[in-house]
């Protein structure tokens, strides 16, 4: 029986080589090399981990946070090349999300989903 370690570097480098990796890895490079749009995504980026960790540590989120965040997301969204990293990265999420329920079948079966319990 296969190792199950070397099925996951497998399929790691499967995701490494796939045309939803690639075009993400290709738009990711066209933003870096955008000074605006880099300067932009780096500050959505910055706002998310902000929020983020301000909700892991049990901190409210103020209303201003909030426009602000939306703020910020609005004009990615309207950036032609920061847009399509987005969407690149929404494609490869759908990939990710795909592998993990197949790989979680197993337990899911062992344990049933809630509704059928």
């Amino acid at each position: 029986m296969a190792n199950i370690y070397d099925n996951a570097y497998d399929l790691e480098k499967a995701i490494r080589n796939s045309d939803e990796f690639q075009g993400l890895k290709e738009a990711y490079e066209a933003v870096m090399a955008d000074e605006a749009a880099k300067k932009m995504f780096d500050n959505f980026r910055e706002t998310q981990i902000n929020l983020q960790q301000k909700q892991m540590q049990g901190q409210e989120i103020t209303e201003e946070e909030v426009q602000q965040a939306q703020q910020v997301v609005q004009l990615v969204q309207q950036h032609e090349v920061i847009s399509k990293l987005m969407e690149k990265e929404q494609q490869l999420n759908t990939v990710i999300n795909d592998v993990s329920r197949i790989i979680t079948k197993p337990l899911e079966e062992l344990y049933g989903t809630p509704e059928e319990q």
